[in-house]
Parts: structure tokens; C-alpha cells; sequence
């Protein structure tokens, strides 16, 4: 089991993020923005998708490159199709989970197979090293069942990355070190998990609300925490509904971050490269 947690860490700020459409026209609410880059390293981008309308994700994410990086989607409600250029195809249907490693390039896209009924999730970005911004890329669908889960009075833990109470998560990574847990929490219900105070860490809710010490957080808002020295971790507690909440924390890299669209590499000579690349068709 974990060490308990007996200096918790304060929240630093809530965003309420930033409504905007991506792909084909996909309504989404940016989280984790640009901006907040460098701040919250290894992150660079998070996004919560969630609508019971078909007109707001039904264009989905036609053929689109990328390089450089990770993306790691998680799907809570709906049927997302993914193919790429690697030759790899999934299907992601609620619970499971998508994690591709870009990496020298891949051309992929992701598409609704519904044409009705609600679509919710999340995709967030995943920076990696210099050293493997241009390693083969890989791909790994993770259903439901497949996500190991630690589960105490009143708490459920789905522990897609690193590790919680004991329980390793299905994906690992030496560099970024990044913990991706969902949290379902009771009405009433207490929740810690250890942080070291150099990684950088964010929550956000998705049902109900969490309160850390005194300050409460609403549905689908960001909390980032802060790194205080010292601290060993993170408190919760869930309100009088109960909560769901994704609880994500990394290893900054402190790296350069170069960024055009979908390729971030290190310099600006890198993302020139990029995109003769993906103009050459030498991206896949």
C-alpha cells in the first residue's frame, strides 16, 4: 500500500477551459491549453469532449498527422473508430482506452460509429523525450476490462497509468512517469494518493464535486495543484452526490517545447522538418 499522504498539496488555480472544435467540427472544451505548457510538463494538451447531440461529433477526426509525442484517449460514453498509417484499427467503446505513441510520424483518424446517443471522453497529450520524438510509433487499445482497479469503502480507482495503493497501471513510462487515474467516489467519500512535490499535477471532475481542504471543485473544471515543497500528495473528498474525477500527475521533462499544430518537437528547425515531411508523404 501507498504511504499516506500527511501534507497534502494546495490547489494553485481553477480554469474553466476554453470551448472551441477540433477535427471535423467536434465540440470540445480545451482544458489544458498551449499556454499551460510549461507549467504542467509533461502535458501539452487536454481535451473533454461530451454531448448528447450527433451534430457535435458526428464529422469525428478525419485523417490528421502527427508527431512527436503521445495521445491517450478515454472514452466514457460512445464508439470511437481509430486506423492509422502503422496499420493498426481499434475500436473504443466506453471505459476503454486508446494510447498511441506517435513518435516519427503516423497518420490517423478517429470516427464516430454511432449516429445517436450521447459521446463523452477525454484526450490528452503526452510530450515525450527528445531522444524518442522520432522512435517507431506503437499503439495499444485497452478495454474496460483490462484496467486495473483498486477499490476501498466508498472508492473505485481505474488506474489507467502509473500506480495507486499497490496497483500497477496498464501503462508505464520511465521518462514522463505520468499517473492517470479515473476516481469514482461515494457521496461522502475520502480519496489520497501520494504525488512527489517535483510533478506536475492537475484534476478534473466529470460528475459531481470534489473538495481539496477548501476549496470545492464543480463538473468538468481543472484544478491544477500546487508544487509545494514538501508536500506528499493529494486529499479529496467527494460532496453530498458523490464524484468522478480524472486525477493526472507527471515528470516534467524541462525540455524546449516547439509546437505547430499536431507536431511538437524541440526546435524550429525540427517542426520545419516535420511538416516537409508530412508534405512529402515521408511522415508514415
Amino acid at each position: 500500500m501507498d504511504t499516506p499522504v500527511t501534507t497534502p498539496r494546495p490547489v494553485e488555480r481553477l480554469l474553466q477551459g476554453q470551448a472551441t472544435s477540433d477535427g471535423a467540427g467536434v465540440r470540445l472544451t480545451r482544458l489544458l491549453t498551449q499556454d499551460l505548457q510549461r507549467r504542467l510538463d509533461p502535458f501539452l494538451m487536454l481535451d473533454l469532449f461530451g454531448t448528447d447531440n450527433p451534430g457535435d461529433y458526428i464529422g469525428g477526426f478525419p485523417d490528421h498527422p502527427h508527431r512527436g509525442f503521445e495521445t491517450v484517449t478515454y472514452m466514457l460514453q460512445g464508439r470511437m473508430r481509430h486506423r492509422d498509417s502503422a496499420g493498426n484499427e481499434g475500436l473504443l467503446v466506453p471505459g476503454g482506452v486508446q494510447w498511441m505513441t506517435a513518435g516519427r510520424g503516423v497518420i490517423h483518424s478517429e470516427m464516430p460509429e454511432q449516429e445517436e446517443g450521447a459521446m463523452e471522453g477525454f484526450q490528452l497529450w503526452l510530450n515525450l523525450p527528445a531522444r524518442d520524438k522520432m522512435r517507431e510509433p506503437w499503439y495499444r487499445d485497452i478495454p474496460l476490462g483490462e484496467l486495473p482497479v483498486w477499490e476501498a469503502d466508498g472508492v473505485s480507482v481505474r488506474v489507467i497509468a502509473g500506480r495507486s495503493h499497490g496497483v500497477e497501471g496498464a501503462v508505464q513510462r520511465e521518462d514522463t512517469q505520468p499517473l492517470y487515474l479515473d476516481v469514482h467516489l461515494a457521496p461522502g467519500a475520502a480519496f489520497e494518493q501520494p504525488l512527489p512535490d517535483t510533478h506536475n499535477a492537475f484534476i478534473v471532475t466529470y460528475r459531481g464535486e470534489v473538495a481539496l481542504a477548501d476549496t470545492v471543485l464543480r463538473p468538468r473544471r481543472m484544478a491544477i495543484l500546487a508544487n509545494k515543497p514538501g508536500s506528499d500528495g493529494v486529499q479529496l473528498r467527494a460532496g453530498p452526490d458523490g464524484a468522478r474525477f480524472i486525477l493526472v500527475a507527471g515528470r516534467p521533462l524541462k525540455e524546449p517545447i516547439a509546437q505547430y499544430g499536431p507536431f511538437v518537437m524541440n526546435t524550429q528547425q525540427e517542426l520545419i522538418q516535420a511538416v516537409d515531411d508530412f508534405r512529402a508523404g515521408r511522415l508514415a
